[in-house]
């Protein structure tokens, strides 16, 4: 078995190409022939470096428009089929791809043509992998090329394919169950978002990574496997219209997708095994611990005078660094103005910001283990005298996430390094009682990276994507959520320059945690202590509380107290959703706080251009140098 990617699945030219992909840790690959004719070097040449760095050509293609040609057309077709040919052997690969042609001719013309190149191929001691195509002439399905195929009944010919031309027009994985393994050659695997267009316009669009899109992959893979198939399991190309992070990023994302499916389908069924490092099972994370926020003196100041009009206070200090907790709830918030370490370099880095979150879960070590076998780089810098060495490996933006377990001491971290302070006078906490969800905002480019670290790491699922309309652009959100809605994340992904995210982005010279929205269990009553320590929160427009009214029939009364509060509103069903935002501050970051009731999953996506609007009010102007 054979871990492959297709070359056209990473940008750059073919060196560059090749040695992000051995990086990743890829075996094989799919060799794009456009990107061998782009390749200042000869075949022989080529063979050569592939060979140096641990990888194999896998498979040669596309060899498009075979069939179907009669005269002089036909000659010239079975031609270029024997270049081809020559060209496999100085490569070193035995198999190439043979897409079903664009051409219409009867089955008897198909069947002839395909017949005649197998016996060819055969001469050659290679193979060809023919593969249907949805908006080929004739063989557009699976089904139509097995028969092709069986009938043919030749060793040098088989079938070739791609989960997403399988599966996207709704077919389920089980009805591959009567194709025999041994007449599959080669699998290609492309996810896609659940849509309801015509494929064979879509396949431009929605070619995404394995647990990028909705497609059932995992049954896909299962079904084949049972069945016998034996070959390599490949990341077929990218489409060209999706965000493209770089060839680096691209070929660790692939590697780290192919095998967390590959996983996940062993898991499933035990009697299926794959040649791919042994993983710990997927984390299961049960809260945020702590996030911690890097900042010098005079940043500090504005985040903890933000913090105590959010009724947190001041509980402990750390008994060697300018290091503060703050607590409110289970909410622990580090406030780190060290100027050595990581959060210092972060501040260098990106100004007064997030740098660091803290995740409970079972098993510290464990988690770690799974990620970095995963690709992702392990934290680690000196601990010093009576502190802890906390698992951590590297997250979002070059954040770094900590985790705590009940194992060992980790758990005691804010008895075993942080000593309690003096209360000088009793602050009221104003309900708030845990961390809802933290927004990440990224480049959109980024997103869908960022969307596999935290899904092949950690026990979560994805939630469709949402467009968010921004008065300078639009904002892509997704969420994702452990499966007790523990631990929620959103994923912002900003295009554009001047949206609210983007703008973010500019200022802090990267991605980052942008928001933080804390629970409370009564939102009017939050407000009112929040309203009396002098909480600064964001005004919205009125006319949004007008609509708001039409919208859901909200008597007088309580648009009223919406209003005066300041209080954002959605309702799906019974159940309600409220919001009360900060004003911004280190040019983009904030704090919300929100109520659910009736078991209300969502965001309150229908109430993020009010909030980005009034947010935009805040926004560095255009030009304006930063401070």
């Amino acid at each position: 078995m054979s871990l492959s990617i297709s070359t056209t699945s990473i940008p750059g030219d073919l060196r560059e190409k090749l040695a992000a992909i051995a990086e990743a840790g890829f075996d094989g690959i799919e060799l794009h022939e456009p990107d061998f004719t782009g390749y200042h070097g000869s075949a022989a040449e080529l063979a050569d470096r592939v060979t140096d760095l641990g990888l194999r050509i896998n498979l040669l293609k596309p060899f498009n428009d075979l069939e179907g040609w009669t005269g002089k057309d036909r000659v010239r077709a079975f031609d270029r089929l024997e270049r081809k040919f020559d060209l496999m052997q100085v490569l070193g690969t035995d198999l190439m791809l043979v897409g079903a042609s664009s051409l219409e001719a009867d089955r008897e013309t198909t069947l002839a043509d395909l017949t005649e190149a197998a016996e060819r191929a055969a001469k050659h001691g290679v193979r060809l992998g023919y593969l249907a195509l949805p908006w080929a002439g004739d063989v557009q399905t699976d089904e139509v090329a097995l028969k092709l195929v069986e009938e043919i009944n030749s060793p040098s010919l088989g079938l070739a394919l791609n989960s997403y031309f399988s599966l996207a027009d709704g077919t389920k994985p089980a009805q591959l169950r009567h194709i025999p393994g041994d007449r599959v050659f080669h699998v290609q695997l492309s996810d896609a978002p659940r849509t309801q267009g015509n494929i064979r316009g879509l396949k431009r669009h929605f070619g995404l990574l394995p647990g990028q899109g909705a497609l059932n992959l995992a049954g896909f893979v299962k079904v084949l496997a049972r069945s016998g198939y034996a070959g390599s399991w490949s990341v077929a190309r990218v489409n060209e219209h999706s965000p493209r992070p770089g060839g680096r990023t691209l070929a660790q994302d692939g590697f780290r997708a192919l095998v967390n499916l590959l996983d996940d389908v062993s898991r499933s069924d035990p009697d299926l095994t794959f040649d791919i490092p042994t993983l710990p099972s997927r984390v299961y994370t049960s809260g945020f611990e702590f996030i911690e926020f890097t900042a010098d003196e005079t940043s500090g100041k504005v985040l903890t005078d933000l913090l105590s009009a959010l009724c947190f206070r001041m509980e402990r200090q750390h008994v060697s660094k300018p290091v503060q907790l703050w607590r409110q709830g289970a909410i622990n918030i580090v406030v780190n103005i060290s100027k050595e370490g990581f959060a210092h370099s972060a501040f260098l880095s990106h100004g007064p910001s997030v740098c660091d979150m803290g995740l409970r879960v079972k098993d510290a070590e464990q988690t770690v283990e799974r990620a970095t076998l995963l690709g992702t780089p392990r934290f680690s810098q000196p601990v010093g005298s009576g502190e802890l060495d906390i698992p951590a490996i590297r997250g979002v933006g070059g954040n770094v996430v900590h985790f705590i377990d009940e194992k060992s001491d980790l758990h005691r971290v804010w008895d075993i390094e942080f000593e309690p302070v003096a209360k000088t006078s009793a602050t009221q906490p104003a309900g708030l009682r845990r961390i809802d969800h933290v927004a990440q905002t990224m480049r959109y480019e980024e997103m869908q990276s960022w969307l596999l670290y935290y899904i092949s790491t950690f026990e979560m699922a994805k939630t469709p994507i949402v467009d968010v309309a921004d008065p300078s652009g639009v904002v892509h959100s997704q969420a994702i959520e452990s499966p007790e809605g523990e631990v929620r994340l959103n994923l912002n992904g900003a295009e554009g320059r001047r949206t609210f995210a983007a703008s973010f982005l500019e200022d802090r010279f990267g991605a980052g945690v942008q928001h933080i929205a804390m629970l409370s269990d009564d939102i009017f009553e939050t407000s009112e202590l929040l309203a009396q320590n002098g909480f600064p929160r964001l005004e919205i427009s009125p006319n949004y509380y007008d609509d708001l009214q039409a919208q859901f029939g909200l008597d007088d009364e309580t648009t009223g107290r919406l209003r005066d509060d300041n209080i954002l509103y959605d309702r799906h069903g019974t159940s309600e959703y409220f919001q009360i935002y900060s004003q911004p501050i280190f040019n983009g970051f904030f704090f919300e706080i929100v109520e659910r009731r009736g078991g209300y999953a969502g965001y309150g996506a229908r109430n993020a251009s009010a909030r980005l609007a009034a947010q935009m009010k805040h926004q560095r102007p255009a030009g304006m140098p930063r401070i």
